[in-house]
């Protein structure tokens, strides 16, 4: 069984060291920011995962520019898209950018990668709205609301599929934009609660049991939460108050230290 760490110190033996955020919103005008930003995790993580939000409104041009920004970086990266980043409906524009900068974005995907001895699976996807206890929204009334609840059943289709997919790694992750539980929103206000996530997401997560569950998205939110036994962060830059966090995955097999 893994423990999850948070600090700023050296990787012991047995650790991955994994930095996340969401929210990033870069664009051309905060290029310099970025660049510092993403400078800063050279050496610090074995594993970047961007939980959506990636630009300030999903064109080109700033796709570019986190491109430029991770193009330093030498550990595999992971993300997810967000509700800034397909704004204006340009997605397969920026796609092709983040895959020449060594960005893989999951949408309704799973994937493995090994780090030192150590199989880890991630599932992406962007989540979607639907609300939480007292503000669902129900799958009634006009077809445009029913497609938004269809939407989010898609979601938690592939949300189960993908844990299933990635059931035989010892680490599991869940990287997502929208929020699948409430304890990481308190702290906005209750009435916008519906348009940040989906407790329906959280069905999935209950059951399989993925070490830990990554989103963002919610900017006045609390950084953690869980599901049934399963820690839930909130890794909006907002959140965080600062540009990543660093989580490190402690017992974990590596070429120079047995499980511990």
């Amino acid at each position: 069984m893994t423990g999850i760490e948070s600090n700023g110190h050296p990787a012991a033996a047995g650790t991955v060291r994994i930095a996340a955020a969401g929210d990033v919103h870069v664009s051309p005008a905060l290029a310099d920011d970025a660049r510092k930003a993403f400078a800063g995790l050279a050496g610090a993580c074995d594993l970047l995962l961007l939980a959506g939000d990636l630009t300030t409104h999903g064109q080109p041009e700033q796709a570019r520019v986190l491109a430029e920004a991770v193009g330093p970086l030498d550990v595999p990266m992971y993300a997810v898209l967000g509700n800034h980043d397909l704004h204006c409906n340009d997605v397969e524009s920026c796609l092709p950018i983040y895959e020449d900068a060594g960005i893989t974005v999951l949408e309704r995907q799973a994937t493995t990668l090994c780090i030192g001895h150590t199989e880890i699976g991630i599932v992406g996807l962007k989540g979607f709205v639907g609300g939480f206890k007292g503000s669902h929204l129900p799958d009634f009334g006009e077809p445009l609301l029913r497609e938004v609840y269809a939407e989010t059943s898609r979601d938690v289709q592939a949300l189960d599929a993908g844990l299933k997919e990635v059931a035989h790694c010892p680490v599991r992750i869940v990287l997502l934009h929208y929020a699948p539980c409430g304890d990481t929103l308190v702290g906005e206000p209750e009435g916008i609660w519906t348009m940040l996530g989906s407790d329906r997401l959280a069905a999935p997560i209950a059951e399989h049991e993925p070490d830990m569950v990554l989103h963002g998205h919610a900017h006045a939110g609390t950084f953690e939460g869980r599901i049934a036994d399963v820690p839930v962060y909130n890794v909006s830059v907002p959140v965080l108050g600062k540009d990543f966090w660093v989580f490190e995955l402690t017992g974990l097999e590596r070429a120079t230290a047995p499980l511990h």
